[in-house]
């Protein structure tokens, strides 16, 4: 049974097709694999790992105190993902979100999907007391950024650095 991060359901309603925003379940993995390796296909650091992958989206989804997955479903498909994953900022001494995993289907892409799937993203982090939201685009994947920026998103100062563990 899904349970509702929402205070009501969402559903967006175009001339053609029905869109439900919803909390992702474990039956939805399969689904939500595809969609990942389509971004980490795309995405310069990342390459597809369906186990590696199928392994954080259960985590997630077991504990929403790390975060929530939400999807975007149109006719019985998944559509559309994007994660919003939770910390504390000691900055601003309040939890704040960082967004994850935001792809949509490319042939979907240009209806609005995507824009509807993040404005329920920043309204889940408003829900779960989050004072701010902090993501993260390939620098070369300028219509993301464009995207982003529409949607009220800043460019950071910072500059991110990473380093891998080993097992």
């Amino acid at each position: 049974m899904r349970k509702s991060i929402f205070p009501t359901q969402y559903q967006y309603t175009w001339e053609t097709n029905k869109m439900e925003i919803l909390n992702a379940s474990d039956s939805d993995i399969p689904e939500l694999c595809r969609l990942l390796d389509i971004l980490f296909s795309q995405e310069e650091e990342f390459a597809p790992n369906a186990e590696a992958q199928r392994k954080g989206l259960l985590k997630i989804m077991e504990n929403p105190e790390i975060g929530h997955i939400m999807i975007a479903r149109m006719d019985n498909k998944i559509v559309g993902m994007v994660n919003v994953l939770f910390t504390v900022s000691t900055a601003l001494g309040e939890r704040v979100a960082i967004l994850e995993d935001m792809v949509i289907l490319p042939e979907t892409r240009g209806n609005g999907i995507g824009s509807k799937l993040l404005e329920s993203a920043i309204q889940v982090a408003h829900i779960n007391g989050c004072r701010r939201i902090t993501l993260l685009t390939d620098q070369t994947n300028t219509s993301a950024q464009r995207f982003y920026l529409k949607h009220g998103f800043k460019l950071s100062t910072m500059v991110p650095f990473r380093l891998m563990l080993k097992e």
